[in-house]
């Protein structure tokens, strides 16, 4: 009884680990994302991509040449929202 108790703690303590990685951007996702972002003069550091349930991307903390932005993207990578910080 010990040990099945001791076996679901530990899957437990493991699944929010794993639930954390399904929101982490791919680097060939991060790569197509800098490219777009290129093309619109701005930057962000991959640790502010989320990517959504829906496949879109929520990127915190985008940094344009005219300021700071919380950006939004469409499973594309095209942009489907901007707003300034």
């Amino acid at each position: 009884m010990k040990k099945l108790l001791l076996a679901a703690m530990i899957a437990g303590f493991a699944m929010p680990a794993l639930a954390d990685d399904h929101d982490k951007a791919t680097p060939e996702q991060i790569a197509k994302i800098d490219e777009a972002l290129a093309a619109v003069s701005c930057e962000v550091d991959p640790d502010n991509i989320e990517v959504e349930e829906d496949g879109s991307f929520d990127l915190d903390d985008v940094i344009c040449a005219d300021g700071q932005y919380d950006v939004k993207l469409n499973a594309d990578f095209t942009e489907k929202e901007r707003r300034k910080e």
